[in-house]
């Protein structure tokens, strides 16, 4: 059940254990929205961060819910949530939002925490979600100057379609675990537009190239120019930041430290 509530000036949805804020209302309509939580390589958390970076992203929103990590993510001398809702315009008229977190949802919210970002992206209006991850592959090269592939699966035709058109590969046979797996399952039983990206990324660290790779991809969808040289260039900071992060956190989080497990064959 979604119960939506008025708290001081931020209006709250609540659907069973995650409740999602909005610290301002803002026109969302026909918006594609990326959702960004830690999967192989931590490549759906680097997509997130760096999107919301090169696109002027700003904070609109945050995730709540009583079985997120108790703390408090301090970033330029300002606390954020767990996880978070970024949003903006574009100078083409696009509207984007992105969900973030550097956290793994515990299995037994990962149902919860996408049937309350899919319910909100019906709310808003939104035309399109995207869910970045990483992907073993058996047999794969990890050598640096190796060229990182990446797919896609679309929830609908009209999904697969836009893969098509944009001639992007698309993922044939697998499995797709934790939050990609029930949104495009749920896109596909409630019709709507779900594409999971999926970059072959190393399993043991942070892969900034990787997360460059999906988006490659994320860019042609949206239909910007997104530079990631900066994150080619600075792939080994980014990773080393990332662990560093994850191993300041173990105290508090049990196992935050571990890079996530492989949840996804292909």
């Amino acid at each position: 059940m979604v119960v939506n509530i008025l708290r001081g000036h931020y209006k709250v949805t609540r659907l069973e254990d995650v409740e999602i804020v909005d610290f301002e209302e803002m026109n969302l309509r026909d918006a594609i929205v990326i959702a960004g939580f830690p999967s192989i390589g931590l490549v759906s958390t680097i997509v997130a961060n760096y999107s919301i970076d090169a696109l002027g992203l700003k904070q609109v929103g945050a995730l709540n819910s009583p079985y997120f990590p108790t703390l408090s993510v301090v970033h330029t001398g300002e606390p954020l949530s767990p996880v978070r809702i970024y949003a903006g315009a574009l100078e083409t008229g696009a509207k984007i939002v992105v969900f973030v977190s550097e956290f793994k949802p515990k299995p037994n919210l990962i149902n919860s925490l996408s049937n309350a970002i899919m319910s909100w992206v019906k709310n808003k209006g939104c035309k399109l979600l995207v869910s970045p991850e990483g992907m073993v592959v058996e047999g794969k090269s990890s050598k640096e100057e190796d060229i990182v592939d990446a797919y896609a699966i679309g929830s609908t035709e009209r999904a697969r379609q836009i893969l098509q058109k944009l001639d992007i590969p698309q993922f044939k046979n697998g499995i797709i675990a934790g939050v990609s797996g029930v949104m495009l399952n749920k896109g596909k039983q409630e019709d709507i537009d779900v594409i999971s990206i999926l970059a072959e990324a190393h399993p043991n660290y942070p892969d900034a190239r990787a997360a460059a790779s999906a988006i490659n991809v994320i860019a042609k969808i949206i239909g910007v120019e997104i530079n990631v040289v900066p994150l080619y260039d600075e792939a080994e900071r980014i990773e080393k930041q990332l662990q560093k992060f994850h191993k300041q956190a173990k105290p508090v989080v049990s196992g935050a430290s571990q890079i996530p497990q492989p949840s996804m064959y292909g």
